[in-house]
């Protein structure tokens, strides 16, 4: 009897031998809101074979949809273009570490400002969607690996597939893909927005944190040097943008949000007063 892998991995047609979901569902929703049947655009596209095709197919197929979503460039309509490397590495992520014991298909849903990538399952084990560019867990562990062995494998089974994927958003100048944690499902959103600068990544991360440090912005701007950072903070906190928290210094330097200073209790009635 074969292992539901080496069905998933070798069989023309896997979803015929499989009792559960394991294909791909794409669909095309012309709105740039949340997508209904009256905006769909076609009739849901099924994607099945085993893995590698389902794979190479399901990205050629992406990728020829939304370079055919036209967009206002400069005086003139001009296709919509994402990462190939962002497209190729989180549908296999999708694919190879999705929970195949959820009847289920991955689904891949394009939009005219997005692309959304929902997977079945929770993320595996101790990973989050804080640590998820750091830490390696594998769900299915030998499918990744009998995977890599074939010839041109879409994984590299390094790793580092997800990194890949947001380093090629932050080089095409788009911000990098947003991933969200649902109840039964990974949901990954790769928006088509240009990309923050870094004085607009920190006021936007200080929107959602008290604190921010150096190797905190370094992260979130992609600025690889300490020294450009400090010299970013001095300059914001010398046009009143941000200030550093007290008693903060060296290494331990953070910065928060300019606190304005609160008027004085009675002082405006006092003013009242003073000139009646």
């Amino acid at each position: 009897m074969p292992t539901v892998g080496a069905v998933l991995l070798f069989a023309d047609e896997p979803q015929a031998a499989l009792p559960k979901r394991c294909g791909i569902k794409l669909y095309r929703y012309k709105t740039k809101d949340a997508g209904t049947r009256e905006s769909l655009a076609f009739q849901p596209i099924t994607i099945e074979g085993c893995l590698y095709n389902q794979i190479a197919d399901s990205v050629s197929k992406t990728t020829e949809i939304t370079e055919s979503i036209p967009r206002m460039g400069e005086g003139k309509l001009e296709s919509i273009l994402y990462p190939t490397e962002t497209l190729h590495e989180i549908i296999t992520n999708a694919v190879l570490h999705r929970d195949y014991s959820i009847a289920d298909d991955v689904h891949i849903r394009i939009f005219d400002n997005r692309i959304e990538v929902q997977s079945p399952g929770r993320l595996p084990k101790h990973i989050t969607v804080e640590n998820i560019l750091d830490e390696r867990e594998s769900r299915n562990g030998a499918i990744v690996r009998m995977l890599n062995k074939f010839p041109d494998p879409p994984n590299k089974d390094v790793g580092e597939g997800l990194n890949t994927a947001f380093a090629a958003m932050h080089k095409l100048g788009l911000k990098q893909p947003e991933i969200i944690e649902n109840e039964n499902s990974v949901l990954v959103i790769i928006k088509h927005e240009p990309l923050a600068s870094p004085q607009e990544a920190i006021m936007d991360y200080l929107e959602t944190h008290e604190t921010i440090n150096n190797r905190t912005a370094r992260k979130i701007t992609h600025i690889t040097q300490d020294y450009r950072v400090k010299n970013m903070f001095a300059k914001m906190a010398l046009s009143g943008m941000i200030e550093q928290v007290p008693g903060t210094r060296t290494s331990n330097t953070a910065y928060r949000k300019k606190i304005k200073p609160q008027p004085e209790e009675g002082g405006s009635e006092f003013s009242e007063k003073l000139f009646e």
